[in-house]
């Protein structure tokens, strides 16, 4: 489950933005977060597993038509799951009227889940 962050998340999103290469050092965390809560169109998720931890991270960026991934960030113990799957459904039912894509970053895996959806769909 999607959950929109706040001020009150700072340090479990600070711990899970981490796990990005580019995102080392706590300037540059720090940073990243500011430019979510700064800027309009950008908002910042943490996930929710089943178990009630916060396991994720994504950060979206509205631009009307489409909504960019900017970053995705998952603890070890999720990445094996597919749970990066599961988060960009749910930001997928938030933004059910857009189309989903992703930064350098982030399109290899944006890919990799529009090809499971249609190989799903059968």
């Amino acid at each position: 489950m999607l959950i929109k962050y706040k001020n009150d998340y700072e340090k479990i999103a600070m711990g899970l933005l981490s796990f990005i290469p580019d995102l080392k050092d706590v300037t540059r965390i720090n940073s990243a977060i500011k430019g979510y809560l700064d800027i309009d169109n950008r908002d910042l998720y943490l996930w929710k597993n089943e178990d009630g931890d916060f396991t994720g991270v994504v950060g979206v960026e509205d631009d009307g038509n489409i909504v960019v991934v900017r970053a995705i960030s998952l603890s070890p113990d999720e990445r094996h799951k597919k749970v990066s799957f599961l988060i960009l459904d749910a930001v997928l039912a938030l933004y059910p009227d857009r189309k989903i894509m992703g930064t350098i970053d982030t399109t290899k895996l944006i890919e990799k889940w529009e090809m499971q959806k249609n190989e799903s769909k059968g």
